[in-house]
């Protein structure tokens, strides 16, 4: 039985309210910037005249988007916190664009232009983008060093350069803003080769450019390398720390022992009926489960460990053979504590060292 219209839209009206973008507001600009696009080709707009339907129907629903969390907010009491926030603005721009030149007497082809404003909606719901800005805010300092660099770089070879060839090449070279083009094209290696220095001084000095450009985007793209690299081990971090706090054996150590133990571990997430360990293999390490469920094969048997347990360790306590198979029975997040970690980590231990052992010897009882 299909729900009331009314609720219908109260549903759709909460669901627009949220700051997220839904499903039919990626639909609309989708849609409104292939209308716009379509609409830049006279045969293709004098063809379909349904295109400026398209657009003005995407246009009343931001129209809508925007009122909708206006009013969501106003309940709220932070109208002000919503409309002076970037979500708002890009909210308010989305639907006044359009309108406002329109009024203004803007030619409706070059209005509708704006829609590609649109696009501005669908940034905060692209993944990794907090990340990118939480590490040009770390690495501000670096990067800002560097910029500082290719300006000076810039500005050098301009006025260098508007010496050495103003006489040769009044055209191109008769001012320093015409020769920071070329210094700009140089830098960055782009090489269109519309302005070159024919003097040999001018083509030292231009030598010398291409060779700091490569330096300059080679220091930049370091820099951002190497904040990533650091974010994502902030955030593996972070995320192994969370599943090893919930697994019991390690639920009672103080927080720098868990930090010790979070350096050593490797999270996997692993899909049911996954093979995790075949019987009669090496065995290098051993796991903790933070989360789903596993199952043990034993002669005659199957036993189920759930979040919590942990197994492989048989293997390296004694005979590094492995004694049963393991698979998952459902998604599971495993913790992995390898060979030479696992080692370290009972002599740092003994408690943790004595429990493992302890659980190891009452499995062996029970499997023999």
């Amino acid at each position: 039985m299909s729900k009331p219209p009314i609720s219908a839209l109260a549903q759709f009206a909460a669901a627009t309210a949220g700051r997220n973008m839904t499903k039919a507001a990626y639909v609309a600009v989708t849609v409104g910037l292939l209308g716009m696009v379509l609409l830049t080709d006279k045969r293709a707009y004098d063809a379909h005249g349904w295109i400026n339907g398209l657009l003005w129907a995407c246009l009343v629903y931001f129209a809508f988007e925007w009122l909708v969390r206006l009013r969501h907010m106003a309940q709220q009491g932070r109208l002000s916190l919503y409309m002076s926030s970037s979500a708002g603005l890009v909210d308010a721009i989305g639907a006044l664009a359009v309108p406002v030149a329109l009024v203004l007497g803007v030619e409706p082809k070059t209005a509708w232009l704006l829609t590609v404003l649109w696009v501005l909606k669908v940034i905060p719901g692209i993944p990794g983008l907090r990340q990118l800005r939480r590490v040009l805010v770390l690495e501000s300092g670096p990067l800002v060093s560097v910029l500082v660099i290719f300006l000076t770089v810039v500005f050098l070879a301009s006025v260098a350069e508007y010496l050495l060839e103003r006489d040769v090449q009044p055209q191109t070279f008769g001012s320093v803003p015409a020769a920071l083009w070329w210094a700009v094209v140089t830098l960055t290696t782009t090489g269109y080769g519309d302005v070159v220095p024919v003097t040999p001084l001018g083509r030292l000095v231009a030598a010398a450019v291409m060779i700091s450009g490569l330096g300059v985007f080679g220091l930049w793209t370091g820099i951002l390398a190497t904040g990533f690299a650091a974010e994502t081990r902030r955030d593996n971090f972070l995320k192994t720390w969370e599943s090893v706090s919930k697994v019991p054996f390690f639920a009672a150590l103080g927080p720098a022992a868990i930090a010790d133990v979070t350096h050593m571990l490797r999270s996997m997430e692993l899909p049911a009926r996954t093979m995790i360990i075949r019987k009669g293999a090496q065995g290098d390490c051993m796991y903790f489960i933070a989360a789903g469920e596993v199952e043990v094969d034993l002669p005659g048997k199957k036993v189920q460990l759930g979040e919590g347990a942990f197994f492989g360790e048989m293997a390296l306590l004694g005979n590094n053979k492995r004694g049963a198979n393991v698979s998952t029975t459902k998604v599971s997040r495993l913790l992995v504590l390898d060979l030479v970690d696992f080692r370290v980590l009972m002599a740092r231990h003994p408690d943790l060292a004595e429990t493992i052992d302890a659980e190891a010897k009452r499995r062996a009882r029970e499997n023999s």
